[in-house]
């Protein structure tokens, strides 16, 4: 099992910004990522849709061998990890919003949050956020749109501009000074986030989720000892337009359409 792939799966590209940094801090192991484009935002969906979808994706991975999941998605982790933990006997990895370091950098004692309409209006978000209430004040905001333009490979530009200063705008006001990226795709547009509100500290979770695989692969005797930098990398894409993808991954992957 050791030498077994971890298997990635998100609604399209967002979570290749978690892929990433796994790939930096594990080197040796092999992956395989499943990019569903074709029900792409998963943040609209329903949850009973969202469901069926997630445990599709999640057969279609240990089909493949996967010996971990990681749900590299925000709306499917506070959604539907609980079911993929019953209905599944490989442990799961999930990803929710940075609020706790959030919380403990502020200094205003704001934090502004901007996620898809599924995360925050999910139970599990409920219950995280909550626990912080008493420390902090949240001011949410449904990053509706960009998701639809990132998954386009639109990582700045007009049209992205202005839809993200009508999402930062009222949290610069509200006086926050951390802003927590609450989907994995919204990492791919740090820097123009990062340009647009200037000194405000913006926090994402792939570094912390990066280690939480690394220490669960450890616990349960699942990380990889083979050699170094030998590892094997398999995408795959549930729609037949690999444009960004490939652009993310820079050309160096083969990329296999598959609608499961």
């Amino acid at each position: 099992m050791s030498s077994s792939p971890i298997g990635f799966f998100d609604s399209g590209i967002g979570g290749i910004s978690l892929w990433i940094r796994v790939k930096e801090l594990l080197p040796n192991e092999n992956t395989i990522y499943f990019s569903d484009s074709k029900n792409c935002p998963y943040g609209n969906k329903p949850i009973e849709y969202l469901n069926e979808i997630c445990i599709k994706n999640t057969e279609f991975l240990i089909s493949k061998g996967c010996k971990i999941i990681v749900v590299a998605c925000n709306t499917a982790t506070t959604n539907s990890i609980s079911i993929l933990r019953k209905n599944f006997d490989v442990p799961f990895i999930g990803i929710e919003p940075a609020i706790k370091p959030a919380v403990l950098n502020s200094v205003s004692g704001k934090i502004g949050i901007l996620a898809t309409k599924g995360t925050l209006s999910s139970t599990l978000f409920s219950q995280t956020s909550s626990n912080h209430l008493d420390k902090v004040d949240l001011i949410k905001k449904d990053g509706d749109g960009l998701v639809e333009l990132i998954e386009k490979g639109i990582f700045e530009g007009n049209d992205l501009t202005s839809l993200l200063i009508k999402y930062l705008k009222p949290m610069i006001d509200f006086g926050v000074d951390q802003i927590v990226l609450g989907c994995t795709h919204y990492p791919f547009i740090k820097p123009l986030i990062k340009k647009l509100v200037k000194d405000v500290n913006v926090i994402d979770c792939n570094e912390a989720v990066a280690f939480q695989l690394k220490n669960i692969l450890e616990i349960n005797k699942l990380n990889n000892s083979g050699k170094l930098n030998n590892s094997n990398h398999i995408f795959f894409n549930s729609s037949r337009d690999n444009t960004t993808i490939n652009k993310v991954l820079e050309n160096k992957y083969e990329i296999f359409n598959f609608d499961k």
